[in-house]
C-alpha cells in the first residue's frame, strides 16, 4: 500500500503492507536508523530529560544518546535528585563520541530540578 510520510520536514513516498509498523518503516525503508524502539517518552522523568537535552543541546552526532536517555531515565527514577558523583557512577557505562558528558550530567541536573516542580 502506498503511503507519503513528512519525516524532519521531508515527503517520503513508501509501499509498505499496511500493517508494517512505523518504526520498520522509519528505520528500514527510509534509513533513520537513530530511530530507536522504546517507550519512555510518557514518564515526567523521560519528558524533563528529553527538554534539558534540547535546552543544553547536548546532542552531537547521536551516536549514544538512545542509551544515554535511558540511562538517565532509569538513575531519575531511581534518585530523584542524584548528586554528580551518583550521575557519573550511574552513566558511566554509556561511551560518548563527542565528549558531551558535561551537557549530559547538567541537563540530568536540570530535569531533576524540573522535577521538584
Amino acid at each position: 500500500m502506498a503511503f507519503t510520510l513528512k519525516v524532519n520536514g521531508t515527503a517520503h513516498s513508501v509501499d509498505v503492507d499496511a500493517d508494517t509498523p512505523l518504526l520498520w518503516v522509519l528505520r528500514d525503508v527510509l534509513g533513520t536508523t537513530g530511530t530507536k524502539f522504546g517507550a519512555i517518552g510518557t514518564t515526567s522523568q523521560s519528558r524533563a530529560l528529553q527538554q534539558a537535552w534540547l535546552d543544553l543541546d547536548v546532542v552531537q552526532c547521536g551516536y549514544c544518546q538512545s542509551g544515554q536517555i535511558m540511562s538517565a531515565v532509569a538513575l531519575l527514577k531511581s534518585i530523584p535528585k542524584p548528586t554528580d558523583t551518583e550521575i557519573e557512577e550511574s552513566m558511566g557505562g554509556n561511551l560518548c563520541r563527542c565528549a558531551t558528558y558535561l551537557r549530559i550530567r547538567e541537563a540530568i541536573k536540570s530535569a531533576s530540578q524540573q522535577l521538584k516542580r
